[in-house]
């Protein structure tokens, strides 16, 4: 009798668990012994981190330093997720903050990490990298004799600044090239002027922005005022914004730049993990150049903040797209600072969409009209920069990822800029030459003004 009423009493329990589960609050209770179980989880990896830690203190072979192996940890954790995501300490969060407001000693070098291995994404004009003639997509494997693999981006970068007048010795590899590069470069007090520009044939208007730091927007204004006082608005043909080799910076610099050519409209959204973090960005200000006709050049090395621009005024039909397709990076990093001298962290949060709802990431920005360069024997197979797709963790994108490489060659002169040209040509209503492809028209799409 005992055994039956235990049986039923088990029964009676699974159908009361059963009741529980599939009830009107089973899912709730689902979700939560989810959660709990990971959490539960996470705690135990935690504690698996404690115990390795305290081994390491108690058992190397050197007492090791704490703090050294807490950055590192932060350090391993961090870079894990993609290849913008970083750790900075307090020194490498001092220095950026030099970096963005646009002045700062070192070698002129825009840089990311690839393969344990610093790779360029650009080199900024009239600085000691550009004049040693050291390119887009080059890997820097030492620093002055030193290995670059184990040591972080910040690690890195530190070692490449140092007193002005100092001298300092890359090692580069170079697609194409059997053999390493030997490059010996002198420090200069980097002073990054965001914007040049001048006038061609006294009826256009040219425009180089170099990187958006938060000097950019007022140096275009002023850009586009001189012009205006030099070419009278009735022989104006246009203008040419030049963002080719130009690796991004700050976002709020990218919704000003693009607010100078737009009287209304989106400029960029971003999407993170969750929908209610979408927001969006419009333009402001208002169009100062007054509805003149508009090129923008763009390349392999243009990434980030110059996709937000080029996608924006595309989509909105401002401008006509010149050049090779974009580098595709098009995730959003938020910088959080950490309290006083603990440094920040800069995590990616989401990823850009232009106004049509197109994602940068992985994919770039394609031209409306491609034009290929002339590239010298010498350069031929290293003129391309793989984009964005190619790095190792790098996020996702939502289509098909661009893996070929694009190239990112401007020449030094400007009479065998092909690109550059083609954008006069078509300012001046002249035919673009037939050896340059031209992208279909893509199906149109609501714009939200």
């Amino acid at each position: 009798m005992r055994k039956n009423f235990l049986f039923l009493m088990g029964s009676l329990t699974g159908v009361v668990l059963t009741l529980m589960v599939t009830g009107p609050q089973g899912e709730n209770f689902i979700a939560r012994a989810k959660a709990a179980a990971s959490a539960a989880d996470t705690y135990s990896q935690l504690n698996l981190f404690g115990e390795v830690f305290e081994r390491v203190r108690s058992d190397y072979v050197e007492k090791p330093d704490d703090s050294n192996l807490i950055e590192g940890a932060i350090n391993g954790m961090v870079s894990a997720l993609d290849p913008h995501s970083r750790y900075m300490n307090d020194k490498a969060w001092r220095e950026m903050q030099e970096t963005t407001s646009g002045e700062f000693g070192g070698l002129g070098i825009e840089v990311t990490m690839e393969d344990g291995l610093v790779k360029v994404v650009a080199p900024i004009d009239d600085t000691p990298a550009a004049k040693a003639g050291i390119l887009s997509g080059d890997l820097i494997s030492q620093i002055d004799d030193e290995n670059v693999q184990g040591l972080s981006l910040e690690q890195a970068v530190n070692k490449m600044k140092g007193a002005v007048n100092t001298k300092t010795h890359l090692k580069i590899l170079r697609k194409g090239k059997d053999q390493p590069l030997d490059v010996t470069l002198t420090r200069e007090i980097i002073k990054v002027r965001p914007v040049r520009y001048h006038t061609e044939g006294g009826d256009i208007g040219y425009i180089r922005v170099t990187s958006f730091n938060e000097q950019t927007t007022e140096g275009l204004h002023k850009a586009i005022a001189d012009i205006q006082k030099e070419i009278p608005q009735e022989k104006l043909a246009g203008y040419v914004v030049d963002l080719r080799n130009n690796p991004g910076g700050l976002l709020d610099q990218a919704v000003s730049v693009s607010s100078t050519f737009m009287p209304r409209g989106e400029v960029v959204s971003t999407r993170g993990r969750n929908p209610e973090e979408t927001q969006r960005f419009s333009a402001h200000g208002g169009d100062l150049i007054k509805g003149k006709p508009l090129v923008v050049l763009i390349n392999g090395g243009s990434a980030s903040a110059s996709e937000i621009v080029s996608g924006a005024l595309h989509d909105h039909k401002r401008a006509t797209l010149i050049g090779t397709r974009s580098f595709g990076k098009g995730s959003v990093q938020t910088i959080i600072p950490l309290g006083a001298g603990n440094g920040a962290l800069a995590l990616t949060t989401a990823r850009y969409y232009t106004p049509s709802g197109h994602s940068i990431q992985a994919l770039g920005i394609k031209p409306d009209i491609e034009v290929l360069q002339d590239v010298p024997a010498e350069l031929k197979g290293r003129a391309d920069i793989q984009g964005e797709a190619s790095m190792r963790g790098h996020l996702s994108g939502e289509g098909t990822e661009q893996t070929t490489g694009s190239q990112s060659y401007v020449p030094p002169d400007e009479k065998d800029d092909k690109a550059l040209s083609a954008a006069y040509n078509f300012l001046r209503g002249v035919t673009v030459n037939a050896d340059v492809r031209t992208t279909p028209p893509a199906p149109k799409s609501t714009v939200p003004n």
